[in-house]
């Protein structure tokens, strides 16, 4: 028999070169446009012995993340993405090769990882807190927490690392103070994060740094209970719900939205103000007009789209994307950054250009599963990066594109630095 690598061995089971960006880092990586190329529903094999479905294309993309029946609860679908071979080996052997994963923790909170009626029940809670209105009326704060960061650059000289000076700490600062959370901590939960969201790392320390994060916002929980604020957690805590949220879903909760409200958008400002320093007519757009960014934040958002490792989705039972069938139990993997440059439907996709005629795209997502923060992150972009573009005069940068540190072994993708100067 063929020996198989350890679980240990395997942190990600899909095949690298599908993440590699040897070419322009703007683009989708090339292993991904060529499964698009063969069609947009593709049968990939595994390398923990498995296989699953990249969907690439915008329509499709669009058609699996509509569709209830393709599930996306983790612990009752499992995932081939985070089998060990072993775990592969046993599934395949049993009838119909339908035999479930090894036993994964029940996140009673992360909603983002549920189906009706758990998770709409637990969204209600929280949209409330992010819809257009009430994050345009954060626009003027979201402003002012940028000017101040500029200052500080400005302050310390005429160079900086613009992802440690400004992309992190903006949505870091802005997200901390909806939570409640304490920006002294930011250290703490930057690091766990960045743990948890590296796909290079073992996959028992990824689970260790997710915890950390866990253990950080419970604490939290436990302090706003006796001292409630005016956040968003304390909300959650002391508005009488029917039924009550438990501590585990409290946590849960707490948790995704601290990641995912400053990781995200990060990254897609770091990104963002990369591609305008390569792309010096659309640079000159934004110092000329930084109105243009009112529509041109959802040409980068379709353009650059930094979740580049998903969603994942599960057939629930045999379903037809485009002209292909996907058997039940199937994993299934959208190639977002692909299918938001789909030539069936815009003219020229691999062109950055803001002035591009405001279509749909699906940088944040489609279907129930939209992400939720959406409101918040294009504020946070239109805003920060006006003010970055105008307050800065000659902002360039001081390393070669091709020597900038890219993010592709992370959940989300971006740029770990970004050294800049101004005059």
């Amino acid at each position: 028999m063929k020996a198989t690598p350890r679980s240990t061995n395997l942190q990600r089971p899909i095949p690298p070169e599908i993440f590699e960006r040897n070419g322009c880092p703007f683009d989708p990586p090339a292993a991904m446009k060529a499964l698009h190329d063969r069609g947009p529903v593709t049968r990939i094999d595994l390398l923990n012995g498995a296989h699953a479905w990249i969907v690439s294309g915008y329509e499709e993309v669009r058609a699996v993340l509509g569709d209830a029946r393709f599930s996306s609860d983790r612990l009752r679908y499992p995932s081939t993405l985070s089998m060990s071979p072993e775990e592969v080996a046993d599934r395949q052997a049993q009838p119909g090769g339908q035999c479930p994963a090894a036993p994964q923790e029940r996140k009673d909170g992360m909603f983002i990882f549920m189906d009706a009626p758990q998770h709409p029940r637990l969204r209600r809670l929280l949209s409330g807190q992010f819809t257009v209105k009430r994050m345009k009326h954060l626009e003027d704060h979201v402003r002012d927490v940028a000017v101040q960061l500029i200052d500080v650059m400005r302050a310390d000289g005429t160079q900086a690392d613009l992802v440690k000076a400004f992309a992190l700490p903006l949505p870091s600062l802005v997200i901390c103070e909806l939570l409640g959370v304490d920006y002294a901590d930011r250290t703490e939960f930057h690091h766990s994060t960045a743990v948890a969201l590296d796909l290079s790392r073992p996959s028992e320390e990824r689970r260790q740094a997710s915890g950390e994060l866990r253990q950080f916002m419970a604490k939290l929980v436990v302090a706003k209970r006796s001292h409630p604020g005016d956040d968003i957690i304390s909300g959650l805590i002391h508005d009488h719900y029917d039924p009550p949220l438990t501590d585990r879903q409290l946590v849960d909760m707490a948790t995704t939205l601290l990641s995912a409200g400053h990781e995200t958008t990060a990254n897609m400002l770091g990104l963002s103000a990369f591609a305008l320093l390569e792309n010096p007519d659309q640079l000159a757009c934004v110092r000329d007009d930084p109105a243009v960014l009112d529509n041109g934040v959802e040409e980068l958002l379709r353009y650059l789209s930094v979740f580049h490792n998903g969603p994942t989705r599960f057939a629930t039972e045999d379903l037809t994307v485009g002209d292909v069938t996907i058997p039940a139990g199937d994993t299934v993997v959208m190639a977002v950054p692909v299918a938001n440059r789909d030539e069936q439907r815009w003219s020229e996709p691999d062109r950055l250009d803001l002035t591009r005629p405001r279509t749909s795209h699906l940088a944040f997502g489609h279907g129930a599963h939209l992400c939720l923060g959406q409101q918040l992150a294009r504020v946070e972009l239109r805003t920060g990066l006006a003010e970055l573009i105008t307050r800065l005069p000659g902002l360039r940068l001081t390393t070669p594109a091709s020597e900038i540190p890219l993010r592709e072994q992370m959940v989300v993708y971006g740029v770990h630095s970004l050294p800049v100067a101004w005059d």
